[in-house]
């Protein structure tokens, strides 16, 4: 017996390193050795109640733990047992110790991370290049000799594959590039006199809105994009010299490569140049008064110029729909040849036309900017813009002018006559859908012009202009976002903003633009593609086409419009055998817009207009364009490529059919399209005279601009969009 306590002391003592619950259950547990053998044999008893159970346990526990000293707070929490939860042993005092220490070290390790992880910005934002935290007064002074390098001119070939680095840029998980801000410094001449004067309030909000944004970053070395903080907003205070020499000694200048500078007011008296005359070698430019001449397509960014009004005051937003006035002129400093025509229109239409001035008799304390008079008849501005549907902006001095962003706030539809300008952000905004660009020469007819715009399309123009205002204009932190994000969109363009998202504005339907991909509700009758063939009566190369349009595995059926009234079409035997069905229409009058007939024979979605004389196009050809057309219904799908451009000689527009490297638009002389426009075109390019380049260039038109063919083919009459 004694013997056998021993063995279980030792067992006890070898397991005084298990933790506390496992002593319990091994004391617990444990049966008197001397009913180990009856237990095994004998029937499972009838249960007892709880009250009788628990004193066996208690007597059981007693008789395990009678002999054993080790068991002694054991056995306590057995006992306890009986009234509650068993309670777990108590620890020695030093492991207990080392315990606590562990976890406390563990916990402040953790609070030490989470510090580090969501508070990054709160660090960056103070670090010595903010912008805010740092006044003019305790920043370094940089003194410019006369000898300073200077930048050469600004490289009007520069384009993003040869001027900018992308691989600054490098692999970026979220697809943003990273701007770093130069520190903020002093620059003063031989004789200490500051290069320009303090940094201004619009570029102070510029700089804040670049360093609190997803793309700032205080690493120069992960930098793709470098802003420096010297202020070149506007031209007039600057000394175009010695700033030029401040950008020069920016440390990663590097001829300006991936810098990128912000100007609203370029030039000055008398030329008025449009664009920065400060040299900047390749650096971009982000300029508010770009003209053809000067604006590096694809490099630099057009950006409209701030209007202080913007911010000082709040106009409502006003439902589209007709206004007091159909015409108004709000400009103060305009050309006198421009106030004369303007005054002639006045004149000639009484009412519907406004034209007003700079306010003469305004007593003292109040702001002219703030005023416009007609005669002795004051308006408060920009209030009276809403009382318009059409407002004029013309060019001043510059190019570029604030009244745009007033306009386009006010929801009146800006008119822009100034030849040659950019307008803001043109790269990634369809101004055709806010605005009506209108040549200075025919500035007497502008009237008239804009009454053969729908009622319609005028009130969707109206919210389109306030939207254009609301994401892109109303504030000099939308501007650089906007030009920011334009950059980000050239460098990743994988992951660029697509047309919708840049032009349609959120909760907002469109009454009238139907896009060919959403108006289907029910699947086609037929799959593939219906083939529709225009002839006259060249019957042999008629039958070559059709054998080799035969050949396409997509093809559903082929028509055949007959175009002309003097000659029968061939005998039926004369015709290709053919795998799909084939039909002959005879057309009561020669029009090329025959082609584009809702013809009942149409069962597809899909439409291939191909002219008889496209003998050159393979099976394979037309297949791969069916299977273009498929990932964009509602967009043109051809082959014969054309190019228009403005001729700044002629004075005109150039429409080139010649092999270049760059295509504005598709004919439909072998094209794909949605049937949806068959009937539309036939509306609206029926109208025009049947010249064989104005019906495809409607259509294209059109298709293009995924507007209503009726009111985009009606604009080609009129010289402003004439494409041809």
């Amino acid at each position: 017996m004694r013997s056998a306590r021993r063995v279980r002391r030792g067992e006890l003592e070898a397991g005084a390193a298990f933790p506390g619950w496992l002593w319990l259950t091994w004391c617990w547990r444990r049966p008197p050795v001397t009913a180990r053998s009856d237990t095994a044999v004998a029937r499972a008893p009838r249960p007892k109640p709880v009250a009788e159970r628990g004193a066996e346990r208690e007597a059981a526990g007693s008789e395990v733990c009678e002999d054993e000293d080790i068991c002694v707070i054991m056995c306590a929490s057995v006992k306890s047992n009986i009234r509650g939860p068993a309670l777990i042993p108590r620890m020695k005092t030093k492991h207990r110790i080392y315990y606590v220490t562990l976890f406390s070290i563990v916990l402040l390790g953790l609070i030490a991370t989470g510090m580090f992880q969501f508070w990054p910005h709160s660090i960056e934002s103070s670090s010595d290049g903010g912008v805010e935290k740092r006044s003019i007064r305790e920043v370094p002074v940089v003194r410019l000799t006369a000898d300073s390098p200077i930048p050469e001119r600004g490289d009007l070939s520069c384009r993003m594959h040869t001027c900018f680095d992308v691989y600054r840029c490098g692999f970026n998980p979220k697809n943003k590039i990273k701007v770093y801000i130069y520190p903020l410094k002093k620059y003063v001449d031989d004789a200490g006199v500051p290069v320009s004067s303090a940094i201004s309030r619009e570029y102070n909000e510029l700089l804040t809105a670049i360093s609190d944004s997803d793309y700032y970053t205080d690493d120069i070395s992960r930098a793709c994009l470098f802003v420096p903080s010297i202020d070149v907003l506007n031209q007039n205070p600057l000394r175009i010299k010695e700033t030029a020499q401040a950008l020069a000694q920016l440390p990663r200048w590097d001829r300006g490569t991936n810098h990128l500078l912000f100007n609203m007011l370029p030039g000055g008296p008398p030329d008025y140049n449009t664009a920065l005359d400060v040299p900047r070698d390749r650096a971009l430019l982000a300029g508010g008064g770009f003209s053809t001449w000067t604006y590096r397509q694809g490099y630099d960014v057009s950006i409209p110029v701030f209007s202080p009004l913007s911010a000082e005051v709040a106009l409502p937003e006003k439902a589209p729909g007709s206004r007091r006035y159909f015409l108004l002129s709000s400009q103060m400093a305009i050309h006198p040849e421009y106030r004369e025509e303007l005054e002639a229109l006045q004149a000639k239409h009484r009412e519907s036309v406004l034209v007003l001035d700079k306010c003469t008799n305004l007593s003292e304390g109040v702001l002219s900017i703030r005023k416009r008079c007609h005669q002795h008849q004051v308006f408060d501005y920009p209030q009276v813009l809403q009382e318009a549907t059409f407002c004029t902006v013309l060019r001043g001095a510059r190019l570029g002018q604030a009244v745009l962003s007033d306009v386009l706030q006010a929801g009146c539809v800006p008119v822009v006559i100034a030849d040659s300008y950019i307008l803001p952000f043109s790269e990634v905004l369809d101004w055709k859908r806010a605005s009506v660009v209108i040549p200075e020469e025919k500035m007497s007819d502008v009237y008239s012009i804009l009454q053969n715009i729908p009622q319609r399309q005028i009130e969707e123009m109206q919210r389109q202009a306030r939207w254009f205002w609301e994401a892109y204009f109303r504030s000099i932190k939308a501007i650089a976002l906007a030009t920011l994000q334009i950059i980000n969109d050239r460098i990743y363009p994988y992951a660029a903003i697509s047309y919708e998202e840049w032009n349609d504005p959120p909760a907002v339907k469109w009454a009238s633009v139907s896009n060919p991909l959403f108006l289907p509700l029910i699947p086609p009758q037929s799959q593939g593609f219906t083939a529709i063939v225009l002839t006259y009566d060249r019957v042999e190369s008629l039958f070559r086409v059709i054998t080799e349009v035969s050949k396409v595995p997509s093809l559903s059926k082929l028509l055949v419009v007959w175009n002309n009234q003097n000659k029968n079409p061939p005998e039926e035997s004369l015709w290709p055998k053919i795998r799909v069905p084939l039909k002959v229409v005879r057309t009561a009058e020669n029009k090329l817009s025959n082609r584009f007939f809702p013809y009942d024979e149409i069962e597809t979605e899909a439409v291939l207009a191909i002219d008889d004389d496209i003998i050159m196009l393979t099976s394979d050809e037309l297949q791969f364009g069916y299977e273009v057309w498929r990932e964009f219904p509602d967009r043109l799908v051809g082959y014969p490529g054309r190019l228009h451009l403005w001729d700044h000689e002629m004075n005109k527009w150039k429409y080139e059919s010649e092999w270049t490297n760059e295509v504005s638009m598709v004919l439909t002389g072998a094209a794909f399209y949605h049937k949806v426009g068959c009937g539309r075109s036939v509306h609206g390019c029926s109208l025009l005279s049947q010249g064989e380049g104005v019906g495809a260039v409607c259509m294209g038109a059109a298709f293009y601009h995924r507007v209503r063919v009726w009111a985009q083919c009606a604009w080609v009459q009129h010289p402003f969009n004439s494409l041809v």
